[in-house]
């Protein structure tokens, strides 16, 4: 490709990446998703991957029983997957030069409604579990809302839902954990079996073992969600309410939309099999206006308003305008034309977006974008929105209550008693004059470390490695990488998350 060619095609993609995105990312997603659909659901039914699983895993065994037996000093191991295939912004420097272990596994292996669980593989997605476990009747507790984010994902990092202020985070409904040491040897551990390894494993990255399969647990699903949405004009007052909202274990689902300082909703989610047509929202139609617009507008109606969801589409709310992000990528998206005539295709998969874009799309997304979750205690929440509108002026913001409980491991209160913490998720470009990423990120972390908060590690992570570990607890993880003799076998785990470890 000449100089002049490769110029423009940079240009077009900077300037007018909305039209590469329509043209061929769209359409590709739309045929993968077909795809994999199909081939999940005639696995399903089938039921061929529970005798596929054994065989994967020895795969897996093998490959890493071969590294065991390399001469000298050996590159430590990581899964082959390649990095634009991950829902994180970032990718990671470290997949060039270590040991690429192959981990095909991607299938529901058992639905126990006895025990109240569901067994699977750790590429098994998000919309996967709903398409399957919806119509049975099930759900999971935990079930964070973009589709394509995967259980050993949630597991490894993190994951929460409206649903968090009763179940806590995606690790803490989690019955048992299945891996491939770094000798080779399969484990199982949960509460009752190597409970060390099982509270060890949320957050760990993949450097404690490779994961091969998770139990979780399941709670019986209704077919819609009740959501009422309540406006506020006055922070004081949302955060005051919120407080007591969080309380009250009817609320099933609770979430905030922030579109300024003082304007929001709060929205309680409660599950039923009885709806009222009149108010029924089937927001997950192609046709329907993004959920965070439709949020806005009930905003500006400035009432209170109940309607019915679908619980499936209330599940994925989030996913066709990946938040509000897709607004960035495509102006138009919301536009009632384009989503009647194009909106079944939308969203445009993130992997593949990641994969197209260009060094210097990277760069510019570094220096004019912001991805970050903070987990900060409740009690903070607005002097938290305060500070975070200071430091980026980005809207809207989303604010996920959780319970975190007091289990050892990586995460977890600074205090004995189990404690309710707010995610505020800040998902945008950047509003305020200067913008630096890492002056702005830096303060940021200061100001979550200093009120015994966290930083979901998917994104950019500035803090130096002594910070870090004051951040989270490494005690545990420490003794298990001892015991598991990890040290040659796998990175720590600020070396996979941290800004220097990813591009």
């Amino acid at each position: 490709m000449s100089f002049k060619t490769s110029g423009l095609f940079e240009y077009i993609l900077i300037n007018y990446r909305w039209i590469f995105v329509c043209l061929f990312l769209l359409p590709l997603s739309f045929f993968f998703d077909l795809w994999l659909f199909c081939r999940n659901y005639i696995v399903f039914k089938l039921n061929s991957a529970p005798s596929q699983h054994d065989k994967r895993v020895k795969y897996v065994q093998k490959q890493v029983q071969n590294w065991n037996k390399l001469k000298g000093i050996k590159p430590k191991m990581c899964t082959a997957r390649p990095g634009w295939q991950t829902m994180s912004f970032r990718e990671g420097i470290y997949k060039d030069n270590f040991q690429k272990i192959q981990v095909n596994l991607l299938d529901i292996l058992e639905i126990d409604t006895k025990k109240k669980s569901v067994r699977v593989e750790p590429l098994v997605n998000m919309g996967q579990l709903t398409a399957s476990l919806n119509p049975l009747g099930w759900t999971i507790p935990v079930l964070p809302e973009m589709d394509d984010l995967t259980v050993g994902g949630l597991v490894m990092g993190t994951g929460i839902e409206s649903s968090s202020h009763i179940y806590g985070l995606f690790q803490h409904i989690c019955l048992s954990y299945e891996l491939v040491l770094a000798d080779g040897s399969i484990v199982k551990c949960s509460q009752d079996e190597n409970s060390d390894l099982f509270y060890a494993i949320p957050w760990s990255y993949g450097t404690l073992g490779i994961l091969t399969a998770v139990e979780l647990k399941l709670i019986p699903a209704k077919k819609y969600i009740q959501l009422t949405y309540q406006p506020f004009n006055s922070l004081e007052k949302m955060t005051e309410n919120l407080e007591k909202i969080v309380l009250d274990k009817k609320n099933e689902f609770v979430e905030v939309l922030a579109f300024n300082r003082d304007q929001s909703v709060v929205m309680i989610g409660k599950q039923t099999d009885k709806m009222n047509e009149q108010v029924l929202n089937a927001i997950g139609k192609w046709y329907k206006p993004w959920f965070f617009k439709h949020v806005e507008d009930i905003l500006k109606r400035n009432k209170c308003i109940t309607e019915y969801i679908p619980l499936r589409d209330y599940y994925h709310r989030h996913t066709r305008s990946i938040f509000w992000e897709l607004q960035d990528i495509i102006p138009f998206g919301n536009n009632i034309i384009f989503r009647y005539l194009f909106g079944w295709m939308v969203p445009p998969k993130v992997s593949l977006m990641k994969l197209t874009q260009t060094d210097t799309i990277k760069k510019l997304y570094e220096n004019n974008h912001v991805i970050q979750d903070m987990l900060i205690p409740l009690s903070y929440l607005k002097e938290s929105i305060d500070f975070f509108e200071q430091q980026t002026g980005i809207y809207p913001l989303w604010i996920c209550p959780f319970k975190l409980p007091n289990n050892p491991g990586f995460l977890h209160p600074a205090r004995d008693n189990v404690e309710m913490y707010v995610d505020i998720g800040v998902y945008g470009v950047p509003k305020v004059e200067n913008f630096k990423p890492l002056e702005n990120t830096r303060r940021i972390e200061e100001f979550v470390a200093k009120r015994n908060g966290f930083q979901m590690l998917y994104a950019d992570t500035y803090t130096t490695r002594e910070e870090f570990r004051k951040m989270f607890d490494h005690s545990l993880y420490d003794k298990m990488r001892n015991e598991l003799n990890c040290k040659e076998a796998f990175p720590e785990i600020y070396d996979k998350v941290s800004k220097e470890a990813r591009r």
